[in-house]
C-alpha cells in the first residue's frame, strides 16, 4: 500500500519558459524536511511506494503523472489540463 504524502513546496527551474518542476517536498510528521527529485517522485508514484497529494483552493488534489507532447514524464494534479499549476503554486521549498 502507498505512502500518503503531502507535496507542500517546489523548486522549480525559474529559467525554463515553462517553469518546470526540479523538486518536491514538505515536512514529515517530526517536523523534518524532506525533498526529492522528480524523476524520483515519478518513480516512486509509479512503483507504488507513494501516493502524492497537494492542498490548494480550498480542496485536496492528487498529484500524478502526464507526458509531454516530446514523451518526458512530468508530475502535475489530476485537476490541472497540462501545465502543473497547482504544483507550481505552492511556495518554494527551502
Amino acid at each position: 500500500m502507498p505512502k500518503l504524502v503531502q507535496i507542500q513546496c517546489v523548486k522549480c527551474d525559474k529559467a525554463n519558459p515553462h517553469q518546470r518542476v526540479r523538486y518536491v517536498g514538505g515536512k514529515n510528521p517530526d517536523g523534518t524536511r524532506w525533498k526529492l527529485s522528480e524523476d524520483v517522485a515519478i518513480a516512486g508514484l509509479k512503483a507504488g511506494k507513494w501516493r502524492f497529494w497537494a492542498a490548494g483552493d480550498d480542496k485536496s488534489v492528487w498529484v500524478v503523472t502526464a507526458k509531454s507532447a516530446s514523451g518526458r514524464e512530468y508530475l502535475k494534479a489530476e485537476t490541472d489540463w497540462v501545465q502543473p499549476a497547482k504544483l507550481l503554486a505552492l511556495p518554494d521549498c527551502p
